[in-house]
């Protein structure tokens, strides 16, 4: 029997990315960013929580709310081959899959029970936009689920892939100060589509309600501009 499964967001997340570009392309490879998970008014039950502050990590399973297409490809074109090499859907995290559902795991800070929206999750580490729907958390469980021995395949090869960043202390001084290590991690990642790398080219993103604006010259990345876009 062939039955529809309806799922529905039990919660978003609140992040320093309004939008896509910039996020970084896994969970955890900025450890410094910060994000909340606010739940919808329909689980806002503290019981529904009880138990998951004895674990330092949890599951994330939610929804690619700006990626999901009618239809699929059996291959796609992971940025950091260069968008040259295609590779099979079920082999890479890309976005564009049958299902529009991520997996991300992540720091659990501290849980809040009451405040005006209800229990609030803050976690570190997350690759979501702002206003991502949760689909579903789950506690991340270090006996079962690290497996030091597996192999990455392809992605290992960019395991430890990373830019210098500079930035000047004209724009650096405007970044509040507990952004800043975030920021640098971001911009480390190298934000730009793999595909993109003219030196000449001013790539920009938002980020913390900033417009961040750089260029990468071979494998330095320089913040040229950073302006502020105010409060919401």
């Amino acid at each position: 029997m062939n039955q529809k499964i309806e799922m529905k967001p039990i919660a978003h997340i609140r992040t320093d990315f309004p939008t896509k570009f910039g996020i970084p392309r896994q969970s955890g490879l900025v450890k410094e960013l910060e994000a909340v998970v606010v739940f919808e008014p329909e689980y806002r039950k503290a019981e529904a929580l009880r138990g998951l502050e004895e674990y330092s990590h949890i599951w994330l399973i939610w929804e690619f709310s700006e990626s999901i297409c009618e239809n699929w490809s059996p291959t796609v074109r992971p940025p950091r081959l260069g968008g040259n090499v295609r590779k099979g859907v079920f082999a890479t995290r890309s976005p564009f899959r049958p299902n529009p559902i991520g997996l991300s795991v992540v720091r659990l800070e501290k849980i809040v029970l009451s405040s005006p929206d209800g229990p609030l999750l803050f976690i570190k580490g997350a690759d979501l936009m702002d206003q991502t729907p949760i689909f579903d958390i789950k506690p991340y469980l270090p006996h079962v689920e690290a497996h030091p021995e597996a192999v990455g395949g392809f992605a290992k090869q960019f395991e430890d892939y990373g830019l210098k960043v500079e930035i000047p202390n004209q724009w650096m001084k405007m970044i509040p100060e507990e952004k800043k290590e975030a920021l640098k991690g971001v911009l480390a990642n190298d934000p730009r589509p793999a595909y993109q790398h003219d030196p000449e080219r001013i790539y920009g993103f938002e980020f913390a309600r900033f417009e961040i604006r750089f260029t990468v010259k071979e494998d330095i990345l320089t913040v040229c501009e950073v302006r502020s876009l105010g409060e919401e």
